[in-house]
């Protein structure tokens, strides 16, 4: 059963998300999809997947390549529409929203390959992502590098994201686990309560992989977020949830411990020995 709706008179997201901080009853739900379905004319990449992502929890999504997974997130992130099926943010149906709308709403992402400016300063990518979600079009002629809200907006993205002490550092110049922080730091600049990170841990060696994990496990007591990720080590330790996909359609959804004891998952994806 999809979450009440709000009452007349008490439209707006940011509305609810006041309510909520102020210790109302919601559901812990944020972003929820049923049925969605994305078709590439005869191919379905997405097949009638229902997901619920929930307010501390890392929700896992893996699969082979080709599974469904990248075109999944983008669905939900509203890069791509839904050829079937809804999207719901905080029990508001944003299934034709686009992007740029989702993102204001809550809804951040990163993206397989980093998405930085390289020759920008780690303070200075996250400043313009806080820009962004802090939209002034009438200081037209004032500093953005002064404005008193994407600033300490960009400040904070950056040290929660682990950065504090690299704020002045070219993106450029950073390591390949540090610049996928900044990619975090650029989302949570936008104050989002969902996170679609896919594949935050690609390319990461293993003191990466540590630090990406340990942030990931600081960040999930304040959003909701999906992790798409082939490291099935990483996957089996931070996730809350996982949901298995093959073929674009969800095989099996559940804790940990009960998608590796699924005997469809292990003979699917997991591997098992013949007997």
């Amino acid at each position: 059963m999809s979450p009440a709706r709000p009452p007349e008179g008490a439209h707006s997201l940011s509305e609810g998300k006041a309510r909520s901080a102020k210790g109302a009853s919601v559901s812990s739900t944020v972003l929820r999809a049923r049925e969605v379905t994305r078709r590439f004319g005869g191919l379905v990449a997405v097949d009638r997947v229902s997901i619920d992502l929930q307010l501390g929890q890392v929700h896992a999504v893996i699969g082979t390549n080709g599974a469904g997974k990248s075109t999944l997130i983008n669905v939900l992130s509203g890069e791509l529409p839904a050829t079937g099926g809804t999207v719901e943010l905080r029990g508001q149906d944003i299934t034709r929203w686009p992007q740029p709308r989702r993102a204001r709403a809550g809804v951040g992402r990163s993206y397989q390959r980093t998405t930085v400016f390289p020759h920008f300063t780690v303070l200075e990518n996250c400043r313009l992502a806080a820009q962004a979600h802090h939209q002034q079009p009438w200081a037209i002629w004032s500093s953005a590098g002064t404005c008193a809200v994407a600033v300490p907006a960009a400040r904070d993205a950056a040290s929660r994201a682990g950065l504090a002490d690299v704020l002045d550092r070219p993106a450029a110049a950073l390591s390949h686990g540090q610049r996928r922080q900044l990619e975090i730091a650029m989302c949570l600049a936008t104050a989002p309560e969902v996170l679609l990170l896919d594949e935050p841990l690609a390319g990461m060696g293993a003191e990466e992989t540590e630090r990406m994990l340990a942030l990931l496990g600081e960040l999930k007591a304040g959003h909701a977020i999906a992790l798409v990720e082939h490291d099935m080590d990483a996957v089996f330790r931070v996730a809350d949830v996982i949901t298995v996909m093959v073929n674009g359609a969800v095989l099996a959804s559940g804790t940990p411990q009960a998608v590796r004891a699924n005997p469809d998952v292990q003979a699917a994806y997991l591997g098992v020995e013949e007997t």
